[in-house]
């Protein structure tokens, strides 16, 4: 059954373009490398939640969980907390449509 990830993050101010060329240059195209597909991001522009929502989608709960545990995963999830705050991640069942 397919899994999907999701994160969610607020953007340090002092950082944004530096986090923007990040996101477009690393973050994205390396969760592609890593067998996470279908990649949105999601700007939250009214509410009382984080920022910036990211989903991917990936064959199986145990694929996106190896995936986890892997150097480059961790890699990737310490550089991306170097350019924001309130950082979380969960698993879940990929179903049709928008998911939080």
């Amino acid at each position: 059954m397919p899994a999907k990830l999701i994160m969610r993050w607020n953007v340090r101010q002092e950082m944004e373009s530096e986090y923007f060329e990040f996101l477009v240059h690393e973050l994205i195209p390396t969760l592609n490398k890593l067998g996470i597909n279908d990649i949105q991001v999601w700007y939250t522009a009214y509410g009382e939640c984080e920022q910036k929502m990211a989903e991917g989608v990936s064959e199986s709960a145990e694929d996106l969980l190896r995936t986890m545990r892997t150097a480059e995963w961790h890699s990737l999830t310490d550089k991306l907390q170097g350019y924001v705050v309130d950082f979380s991640q969960k698993v879940i069942p990929a179903t049709r449509g928008f998911q939080i």
